[in-house]
């Protein structure tokens, strides 16, 4: 039997921010990976600009900005009139040192974070390694899992579950997961073009009620990610010829391209009613998930896991006590079901269902006075705030010692 001080089922980005927190900490940590190792499949690639400061106390930032490149302004384009309207992110220079967003496909972003890991001997990510069971005591966790054929078992003081919206681990604990599944599906193509030779921006959100979509340059080399949304009674046997109609349909006809990879997902609107159960605690998709149009997921996760692997360092270690876990769980759960959750709902209503002539002409005049003024661009930017959550160690650190007994 391995053990370790915190075990993470999950080695995707959220596991990994996780794993490299505590590691930093000094915390002994052990990830497990069903995969044999990083997936190329074309996920998330925008990370709002809230979650920028904590990549950076986390040394990743500089090499995602390396590796991808700064994105200051977001474009809604309606594919009816042509009409384009471009929103400035520096908008909020006045109230971050990050005042951008930054692009980078997931996977790249996942081998950034293991090449960090790679320097800390107290972290040891163990691929191939599919949890099948676990059960927990009073002083720890006890976790099964396959491996090529055999069962491997580990003790950990805390298990983190991030193994996304399938999570083992929140089926473990008996956690529910309400909310609901939508009736269409996201289609994420990779595609190689030239997209700014046509005068098209960096990040496009195309605004229709048919071929809504949203269509973004990936990487510096002219990788763009396109994705659209079709009805999930499409069967997927011919899901590629209905992409090259989609392209056919929406970009530009001179534009030689080349197909690289594509992804069809299921959208849901969902959340965990609880996400600390004992000594396991829940983080991103595990614990909540949302359709991806505004980049709200994986940026929700992003925020969990600095809040959390900071929460659990301090516990692990004696300098807090386990009451911060119930206060990031309480936070957290908070923050998505009344910020991420409604705000994503919101656009991937004005993207890709804009079929009310009077109510997208209401919507494309706010966004007009947000394109001139500054201050209303501000506010509207500012959405990230409340997706973020102080370190739940504030309070504590403001009390006095003898206000609550920190456990040995």
């Amino acid at each position: 039997m391995s053990k370790t001080s915190v075990l993470i089922v999950g080695a995707g980005p959220v596991g990994m921010i996780n794993a490299l927190g505590l590691a930093r900490a000094g915390v002994d940590v052990t990830v497990i990976e069903r995969n044999a190792g990083i997936v190329p499949e074309p996920r998330a690639m925008t990370y709002h600009w809230t979650v920028l400061a904590g990549m950076q106390r986390l040394g990743l930032l500089d090499d995602m900005v390396a590796e991808g490149f700064k994105l200051h302004e977001m474009c809604y384009r309606i594919l009816a009139s042509g009409e384009v309207i471009r929103l400035d992110i520096d908008a909020v220079a006045d109230d971050t040192a990050h005042p951008y967003a930054v692009v980078l496909g997931q996977d790249q972003l996942e081998q950034i974070a293991l090449r960090q890991l790679a320097a800390h001997p107290n972290v040891r990510i163990d691929w191939n390694t599919r949890m099948t069971a676990l059960a927990q005591d009073g002083n720890g966790v006890d976790v099964e899992a396959e491996r090529d054929g055999n069962t491997v078992r580990y003790r950990a003081d805390w298990v983190i579950g991030a193994d996304g919206g399938g999570s083992g681990v929140r089926k473990a604990i008996g956690a529910t997961f309400d909310g609901m599944t939508w009736p269409q599906r996201f289609v994420a193509t990779n595609v190689v073009c030239d997209l700014e030779a046509h005068g098209w921006d960096a990040c496009n959100y195309l605004v229709d009620p048919a071929d809504g979509a949203v269509i973004a340059k990936v990487t510096r080399s002219g990788i763009w990610r396109v994705t659209f949304s079709e009805d999930t009674s499409l069967p997927l046997e011919d899901l590629e010829d209905r992409i090259h109609a989609y392209y056919a349909r929406v970009l530009p006809r001179d534009m030689p391209y080349e197909l690289k990879l594509y992804s069809a997902y299921n959208m849901h609107q969902r959340i965990v009613d609880r996400m600390r159960v004992g000594r396991v605690l829940l983080a991103g998709d595990a614990a909540h998930v949302t359709n991806p149009t505004n980049g709200f997921g994986l940026v929700s996760g992003m925020l969990d896991s600095q809040v959390l692997s900071e929460a659990l360092a301090a516990v692990v270690q004696g300098r807090a006590p386990e009451s911060v876990l119930d206060r990031y769980a309480e936070e957290r759960r908070r923050v998505f079901a009344e910020t991420a959750s409604p705000t994503s709902v919101e656009t991937k209503r004005l993207v890709f269902h804009s079929d009310d002539p009077e109510r997208l002409e209401r919507d494309l005049e706010r966004l007009r006075k947000l394109a001139q003024d500054k201050e209303l661009r501000r506010a509207q930017f500012h959405v990230g705030h409340r997706l973020q959550t102080p370190s739940v160690l504030d309070a504590i650190q403001r009390q006095p010692a003898s206000a609550e007994a920190v456990p040995a």
